[in-house]
């Protein structure tokens, strides 16, 4: 596949004045439209790379294949291709939710491209596995997410984005979420959800191979302060930064506080 079809199936932008180069990665059900509030200050210091994944946002829906996206090794695949397309190098991949995993599976297939992760609420496992792990759900209460996707979508949606945004964050923040979740096409939503939701990555974790910053939310309604604990318990090389906030996305609800941390991560890497 050639650069100019991978920027357009995945819709690549490149914005800012150079120097290190970051690439952003949105969660499940949104796109990357949702670092808007960041964007604006690391333009000034970083490229930043920005995508969307197959199926999300302004990507190529006609690139969706329901057996490469059954799994997060996929969407790592998409990382991959796109960091080889734009010959990428010493990249930081920020990653918002699930996606702090896709960037780890997509730094396990091709370490050569990256330097490090900033990962963003980030989950290897949303499932309560006892006794040793509590993810935050039980296999049950996700089953009943699916099924509700199933028979109503924008009532899963209406439903499931204020308890991602969190409720101190206000309504429109969420609205935009539900609104995101809503454009989303209901076959790519529902694979993305089951790759995302059912899966268990923490054997990987150990593997990581580049430094990395966990951003946690004190007050989380998907990945709970324990998944950030474990996260950098297992983790060689990794720094767990709680942020007393509520919210599944601080960098939109708590923009400034996501890219101080973030700046502080890349100035002591530098220096180090």
């Amino acid at each position: 596949m050639s650069q100019a079809d991978i920027i357009r199936r995945n819709n690549v932008k490149i914005t800012g004045q150079g120097g290190p180069t970051l690439l952003l990665a949105h969660g499940f059900g949104c796109d990357q439209n949702m670092w808007r509030f960041i964007t604006p200050q690391l333009e000034r210091d970083y490229r930043v790379v920005l995508f969307d994944y197959v199926g999300s946002g302004r990507s190529q829906l006609s690139a969706f294949d329901r057996d490469r996206y059954a799994s997060l090794d996929g969407y790592a695949q998409d990382i991959v291709e796109i960091c080889e397309s734009l010959d990428l190098g010493d990249v930081t991949l920020v990653g918002h939710s699930v996606s702090g995993i896709i960037g780890l599976l997509a730094s396990l297939q091709a370490p050569e491209y990256f330097a490090g992760h900033v990962m963003v609420c980030p989950s290897p496992c949303f499932l309560n596995v006892p006794p040793d792990y509590e993810g935050g759900f039980e296999r049950q209460d996700l089953q009943d997410l699916i099924d509700l996707m199933d028979k109503n979508y924008i009532g899963w949606a209406n439903y499931l984005a204020p308890l991602v945004m969190g409720s101190a964050n206000g309504a429109a923040l969420a609205g935009e979420l539900s609104g995101s979740f809503c454009s989303t096409d209901p076959v790519v939503a529902k694979a993305f959800a089951m790759a995302t939701f059912f899966s268990d990555y923490r054997h990987v974790l150990a593997d990581a191979q580049h430094p990395s910053l966990i951003l946690q939310s004190s007050r989380d309604n998907l990945a709970p302060p324990t998944v950030g604990r474990y996260m950098q318990a297992h983790m060689p090389d990794s720094t767990l930064a709680m942020l007393e906030i509520e919210g599944h996305c601080p960098h939109m609800s708590h923009p400034d506080l996501v890219v101080e941390a973030l700046q502080g991560f890349l100035a002591k890497r530098s220096h180090s």
